[in-house]
C-alpha cells in the first residue's frame, strides 16, 4: 500500500456540520477493489498545512479478519479523502 493514497469515503454529516467516515473502498495491492467498513473513529483533529484545511481521522476497522488502525485525510476546500498511514 503506498503511503498516501486517494479513496472513495461514504460518510454521514451531522447537523451541525460533523463528518464522521463509515466505509472506504480502495485499491489493494493486487489492483482488487477493496471496502472496508469502518467500525470505530478514535479520534479526530482539524489541522491547518500551508494555508489548507484538513481533517485526520484515526479509524479502526476489521479487514480480511485482521485488526487495522488507520489514518483518513479529508481535505475540506476539495473535498477528497485520502488514506494517509496504516498504524500498526
Amino acid at each position: 500500500m503506498q503511503k498516501t493514497c486517494p479513496v472513495d469515503v461514504i460518510c454521514v454529516c451531522s447537523a451541525d456540520g460533523d463528518i464522521r467516515p463509515l466505509r472506504l473502498r480502495m485499491e489493494d495491492e493486487a489492483h482488487q477493489l477493496l471496502r472496508i467498513d469502518i467500525d470505530e473513529v478514535v479520534n479526530s483533529r482539524k489541522i491547518q498545512y500551508v494555508g489548507i484545511e484538513a481533517q485526520i481521522f484515526l479509524c479502526r476497522a476489521t479487514v480480511r479478519n485482521r485488526p487495522w488502525l488507520f489514518e483518513l485525510k479529508y481535505t475540506i476546500r476539495s473535498h477528497s479523502w485520502c488514506l494517509l498511514r496504516r498504524v500498526y
